[in-house]
């Protein structure tokens, strides 16, 4: 049987779509491979590429695009909406079919060993591939993000993994990248009726797993805990749009689905007077998710029904138009 794997490059360049055409055309060239989705943001100034396939040969597109990114980006003159550290942010792979994490995350520290030694970047390893506990959860390592790093490296706790600890003349034109191994994480985001940055703040702060922080009776800050499990959220501007959004990523969606996350966005946003305006999905989604989604807003059982209640019920193309064959991984790959 085929084995697969996944691979979710992230790239700090969604502005120029040469620039994005570039990087992606890396990928397209590697035999074994197969490009998914390419989806970037003007206000992000990011791009997710998604592809998969035999786990050598994706480790082979990867290492090709990261290479591609750190020609054609530099970060000294980046700028965007979302964190970032480097030209290629992280480039997590994701067992898909008759591969364990044990395999993906022997793929990610031989990716992070060539990049280090082929292209002179620092690679930090993360999620399941992490060689110590705090480097588990990106935000953790992105903390900072690239500007702050000269600080990091004269930090012992914070030496990549592997790679230079300095912010030489490649370095200040690369960045770190962060590479890993994960189970699926959904990018989803919710758009919220409001310019007003504060408000999708707020409302991050109350669902992500992490909480917020508050003041109490004695004037001394202390944690809140947030609402759901497996959930990172951060409120975005989306100047394009008018509008501002609540920007998660959930690593757990059969823990905390999309419908859950956006049925409480809904209900927080009209605490503060504002309307959602549906949401989105960036990259791929699992075909569960969304049937998971179809048996919460209507009572059919086809499958085809089912995805399409849970289109209209989660407002998935009310921004952008949501193709099931293009953002369902299963029909991406043909398994089934």
């Amino acid at each position: 049987m085929d084995t697969i794997v996944e691979c979710v490059p992230n790239f700090s360049e969604g502005k120029d779509a040469r620039i994005v055409e570039k990087i992606a055309g890396e990928i397209r060239r590697v035999t074994g491979v197969k490009l998914l989705n390419v989806e970037s943001d003007v206000d992000y100034n990011r791009t997710v590429i998604t592809f998969a396939g035999r786990p050598e040969a994706v480790k082979e597109a990867a290492f090709n695009a990261i290479r591609m990114a750190s020609e054609v980006i530099d970060m000294s003159r980046q700028k965007g909406a979302h964190p970032r550290i480097g030209a290629t942010d992280v480039c997590p792979f994701i067992p898909v079919a008759n591969v364990t994490m044990g395999e993906c995350i022997r793929l990610a520290q031989l990716l992070g060993k060539e990049v280090s030694e082929k292209l002179g970047i620092p690679v930090y390893l993360y999620a399941e591939a992490a060689a110590a506990p705090e480097r588990r959860l990106l935000p953790v390592i992105r903390k900072g993000e690239y500007e702050g790093l000269p600080e990091k490296f004269k930090n012992k706790l914070w030496r990549p993994d592997y790679g230079p600890c300095e912010f030489n003349d490649t370095v200040r034109r690369t960045g770190a990248t962060v590479i890993g191994a994960r189970e699926f994480m959904i990018a989803y985001n919710v758009n919220l009726d409001t310019q007003d940055i504060q408000v999708a703040h707020k409302i991050s702060g109350i669902i992500r797993t992490s909480g917020t922080f508050q003041v109490d009776e004695k004037g001394e800050k202390v944690r809140v805990p947030g609402l759901f499990e497996f959930v990172q959220a951060m409120g975005v501007s989306l100047k394009e749009y008018n509008i501002t959004q609540v920007s998660t990523n959930l690593h757990n969606y059969k823990v905390t689905p999309p419908h859950v996350v956006f049925e409480e966005v809904k209900k927080q946003a009209r605490g503060f007077g504002v309307q959602v305006r549906g949401s989105e999905v960036i990259g791929l989604i699992p075909r569960e998710a969304l049937l998971a989604a179809g048996r919460f807003y209507s009572k059919e059982s086809l499958e085809k029904q089912l995805i399409a209640a849970a289109v209209e019920g989660l407002g998935l193309s009310r921004l952008n138009k949501f193709l099931p064959e293009k953002k369902v991984i299963e029909y991406m790959l043909g398994l089934g």
